[in-house]
């Protein structure tokens, strides 16, 4: 197996995550992202509040591992109310330009905290990487 198609893991800093901040193989990047604050704790206000701190948490760990919000190819958003998808598209569209990556929007039930409304799952290119 060449080295670039060895599949690599960048850790999340927090040590009690039973989850990599994002895992990757070659240029390919994926990592998911719940509305959560600079400081590390869960942002629990409404829909646009928990969007913008679920893409700016996206935004970070991709600048991370050496991409960006543009370098987005998918995404799949998670919805505990589908019928707040145009105000998560409010805040999609001040952090995503066209072309527009491609993208699933699902109603769920629930997500691992009661107080989360969004989470997000994205797949993203890597740059400079061979």
């Amino acid at each position: 197996m060449a080295e670039n198609d060895a599949p690599f893991f960048i850790e999340d800093t927090d040590e009690t995550e039973i989850s990599s901040d994002t895992a990757g193989l070659g240029n390919l990047l994926v990592t998911t992202h719940i509305p959560l604050r600079a400081d590390g704790s869960l942002e629990t206000g409404d829909i646009t509040t928990q969007s913008v701190a679920t893409l700016e948490s996206l935004k970070a760990s991709l600048e991370k591992a050496g991409s960006s919000l543009a370098d987005v190819i998918h995404l799949t958003i998670y919805l505990t109310d589908i019928t707040e998808r145009p105000a998560f598209n409010e805040v999609y569209c001040a952090y995503f330009k066209k072309p527009y990556p491609v993208r699933c929007a699902v109603g769920v039930a629930a997500l691992a905290d009661p107080g989360m409304r969004v989470e997000v799952t994205a797949m993203a290119a890597r740059r400079g990487r061979a």
